[in-house]
């Protein structure tokens, strides 16, 4: 993987890390067949493979280092992350209902957090072959070549990827028949991932999610000159006791406010 973009950035050791562990995770999604995997499912009905396992063994081995935390939707929590100020927040497969129903939208998705902000991430797409890396002081890069979000300066026409789960409970109707296009995909990592590297402008969720889902993304979106915001207006903070957040949005520089305005009363629901 080229990183050679982010050489002079002060988390290339970091950023070196990421890729290194991206390319171990590879290997070991390499040992599965998409579509043809077992499931098991935990509290809150989601599913949990012996992938996700095996991806988060190799991660953790790859990235983790004496005094830095770890969190992991595939880990128990281990608390003393709080007295850290460098901390991983993983979730070795996100998209794994697109996995195990052979859906090419699943990744992995790594963030390393400095002082509660997510501030360099790696998220690669097995199945379509994409890897997006970066940090906020070098810009991201699309395998391995710089990327950066949509330049686009209105909504209409724009690509905004949804929650496939989410738009099949109806929870989309409500934005139907605008002057954009609106796409369903799995695994919101991935889309965070495709909004920071320009394939899509915009992507939002209204349902909680955890830190592990989107602060790789987050970093990516952000690192690449594009804008994050919480439902409560506010930036990303992440490595908290209770890593659940209300939901989020991301979308190119010049679509924040058009998208803050038409997403202004669920803002206010999140109060």
């Amino acid at each position: 993987m080229n990183t050679n973009t982010c050489i002079t950035s002060c988390y290339s050791e970091i950023l070196t890390r990421i890729a290194d562990a991206i390319e171990a995770a590879r290997a070991v999604f390499a040992q599965f067949t998409p579509g043809a995997i077992q499931a098991e499912f935990k509290a809150g009905h989601d599913p949990v493979t012996e992938a996700d396992r095996a991806l988060d063994t190799v991660l953790r081995k790859n990235l983790l280092r004496q005094g830095e935390g770890w969190l992991s939707e595939e880990s128990v929590d281990d608390i003393s992350r709080l007295e850290k100020s460098r901390v991983w927040v993983v979730d070795p497969l996100d998209g794994t209902r697109e996995f195990v129903q052979g859906i090419p939208e699943f990744c992995v998705s790594v963030a390393f957090v400095e002082n509660g902000r997510a501030v360099a991430g790696g998220i690669c797409n097995p199945a379509t072959n994409e890897t997006i890396l970066g940090a906020l002081d070098c810009g991201i890069t699309y395998n391995g070549a710089p990327a950066r979000p949509s330049l686009r300066t209105a909504l209409r026409g724009s690509l905004i990827l949804a929650s496939r789960s989410e738009m099949k409970r109806g929870e989309w109707e409500q934005f139907q028949g605008g002057d954009y296009r609106i796409q369903a995909m799995g695994s919101v990592a991935y889309k965070l991932a495709l909004v920071a590297a320009g394939r899509a402008d915009i992507t939002f969720t209204l349902t909680p999610k955890n830190e592990w889902d989107v602060a790789a993304g987050v970093a990516l979106v952000e690192s690449a000159g594009g804008f994050v915001s919480t439902l409560e207006k506010t930036r990303l903070v992440a490595n908290r006791r209770d890593p659940l957040l209300s939901g989020l949005l991301a979308c190119g520089p010049f679509l924040k406010d058009e998208l803050l305005a038409i997403l202004e009363p669920h803002f206010e629901q999140a109060k």
